[in-house]
């Protein structure tokens, strides 16, 4: 079972699709309730600024959805980072082309219009959440993409998979994050629902911390729970608790 109180000095490092928001539809359909920006808030000040999104979203996605967030974000599986809203770093040594790489991967979906392509800066991904008889069609199609790309790497997801720079994953995410000031020596707890949130939950595992495995699957995470509503009232016991104690 769950633990039902947090370490004093723990850091908060959470997914956001499948983890804070349902999975929608379609990416640009997810729904932000109003007390998830007031929990991530709270959460912030509880942890004295240790709070994090790790995502495969680009960083700019987060910010439309959660434009006030103040912790820090890790995008496209870590190959971004911002630490406010003014400042992100990028880290890549590719000379990407994200409009040529859209246009290819709607070229080679052609055929099936229910495919969704997802523009990335760093990369793109193809959903078939709308069909998914065409799973091998999009793994042939995404292979094709990556033979042609080479320092590019495959990444399945839920019903999608995304190519994307090479040698970037959630763990080195998550080891990137934990070197910041305010993460330094804090015990660390990752919360995902995903194939790709898999290595960070081993690093914060190796780190001392545990994962949370949001919804079914198999995981290696230590926990798990049912879906985001499960989370969010999890995080508000815990918020409560810590405010009472």
């Amino acid at each position: 079972m769950i633990p039902a109180q947090l370490p004093a000095n723990v850091a908060l490092l959470l997914d956001f699709d499948g983890t804070l928001v349902d999975i929608a539809a379609r990416p640009d359909l997810a729904v932000v309730a109003p007390a998830l920006t007031e929990r991530l808030h709270r959460l912030y000040q509880r942890t004295d600024g240790a709070l994090a999104l790790i995502s495969g979203r680009h960083v700019s996605s987060l910010r439309h959805f959660l434009p006030d967030f103040p912790g820090v974000i890790a995008g496209s599986h870590g190959a971004e980072l911002s630490l406010d809203a003014q400042t992100l770093e990028t880290f890549h040594g590719l000379d990407i082309d994200p409009a040529a790489l859209s246009q290819e991967a709607k070229e080679l979906a052609a055929p099936h219009p229910s495919i969704l392509i997802e523009d990335k800066p760093l990369g793109v991904a193809m959903h078939y959440r709308a069909d998914p008889s065409l799973q091998s069609f999009v793994e042939e199609a995404m292979q094709t993409m990556l033979a042609r790309h080479p320092g590019m790497a495959l990444q399945p997801a839920k019903m999608a998979l995304e190519l994307h720079p090479a040698g970037f994953g959630k763990d080195g995410a998550v080891a990137r994050v934990m070197s910041l000031p305010a993460f330094a020596g804090r015990v660390p707890v990752y919360a995902g629902d995903d194939l790709m949130d898999e290595p960070a939950m081993a690093e914060v595992q190796k780190r001392g911390g545990f994962g949370i495995k949001i919804g079914p699957g198999d995981s290696i995470a230590r926990y798990r729970m049912d879906d985001p509503v499960a989370l969010a009232a999890w995080l508000d016991a815990w918020l409560a608790a810590s405010v009472a104690g």
